[in-house]
């Protein structure tokens, strides 16, 4: 490494420690401390509207759920369309629970870390059990059995009263030191937890892949054979990815109930599994900073395509339900368009920006 830690022009690494380690730089460690305190200090600076910080959480629980999407699908290369239903298994096993014991019992409002780190270990458990036909099958054929699961998780949750038929199942309220979480800061409170959980989670991808086991990962998706002969074993691996995957959607799916204070099935469908597949597209599939862009850009989409169906609606007929055909046609395109010209999604282009940034002031 260069002899400057603050200002270094290109990577020159003498050790392995120093190739592996999170920050290239004292520069770059300083600028993502900041930035991380930003984070935590711009809610008690800006107000905002509990409409506004909704959309905010919502980012961050679609970022958990795109991050545990980006292992499966883009650092190890296994199709998943059923990862809204791994959500929805995180969810419901936080409300099923909130639902035997009540929604006042001490586990939902008291001990509602361990209830979010339980609604993981059950999407992992589902998720593996998912993961078993990617001993045996492969691309089209694995997709097909993931949008199977999308399905009987789907018709599971809408016909079992144990599920109330796919109705809305309550979640109370939590407790915090100083009480119980109202009305006025329960957006906010859960900004800050979803907030602790994606930086965890983040750091956690970011170190997996400093091991045997992340490494592993990104062996079976380049070439499965190889690394079955350099003593992986493909399967397992696959096995592996689908359960940590799970987790991660877990975790999202009770951070969701949570956050809405219940589970219905309409925020865990077919759509939803797609959504999420486009946001790990349009971040930039096999990086961990695209789980960050993607679902800020679509969120972001989604918003402005709704103001420009409302601004439209004005001056149209009100017979032409212009929402209802936008909303689809821009996502279809934003995906066909990123699939085309930028197949290596938002990512890229923060690459391309940080690359520039280094070699400063050098033109090569």
């Amino acid at each position: 490494m260069a002899s400057n830690r603050w200002l270094a022009t290109g990577n020159f690494f003498t050790s392995y420690e120093q190739e592996q380690s999170t920050f290239k730089t004292h520069l770059d460690r300083t600028i993502f401390t900041i930035f991380l305190l930003l984070l935590f200090v711009w809610p008690l600076i800006f107000s905002m509207s509990r409409a506004q910080m909704l959309v905010v959480n919502n980012i961050l629980i679609a970022v958990v759920a795109v991050m545990g999407l980006n292992l499966v699908t883009g650092f190890a290369g296994l199709i998943s369309i059923g990862h809204a239903a791994f959500m929805g298994v995180g969810a419901y096993t936080v409300a099923s629970c909130s639902r035997m014991i009540g929604d006042s019992h001490i586990l939902i409002t008291h001990m509602w870390p361990l209830m979010i780190i339980f609604g993981g270990i059950t999407g992992a458990l589902m998720g593996a059990i998912v993961g078993l036909p990617a001993l045996r099958l492969k691309h089209l054929y694995l997709a097909i059995a993931t949008l199977s699961f999308q399905m009987i998780f789907e018709w599971t949750i809408n016909f079992m009263t144990f599920f109330n038929q796919g109705q809305t199942i309550f979640v109370g309220r939590v407790m915090w030191i100083t009480g119980e979480v109202g009305r006025k800061d329960h957006y906010l409170f859960w900004y800050y937890v979803i907030m602790i959980v994606v930086v965890v989670m983040g750091f956690g991808v970011r170190n997996l892949f400093k091991t045997r086991y992340g490494r592993a990962l990104i062996a079976v998706r380049d070439n499965d054979r190889a690394a079955d002969a350099m003593g992986m074993h493909p399967g397992l691996t696959k096995v592996y990815a689908f359960a940590l995957s799970g987790f991660f959607a877990g975790v999202a799916g009770a951070l969701h109930a949570y956050l809405y204070r219940g589970a219905g099935i309409e925020s865990f469908t077919l759509h939803h599994s797609i959504t999420y597949l486009a946001m790990a597209i349009v971040g930039g599939l096999g990086t961990l900073n695209g789980s960050f862009w993607g679902p800020a850009a679509i969120e972001m989409l989604d918003i402005q395509v709704e103001k420009l169906a409302e601004f439209a609606g004005v001056y149209l007929p009100s017979n032409m339900n212009l929402a209802t055909a936008l909303r689809p046609l821009t996502f279809g395109l934003v995906i066909v368009l990123f699939l085309m010209f930028e197949p290596r999604g938002i990512a890229n282009w923060w690459r391309i920006v940080k690359s520039y940034t280094k070699t400063w002031p050098f033109r090569y």
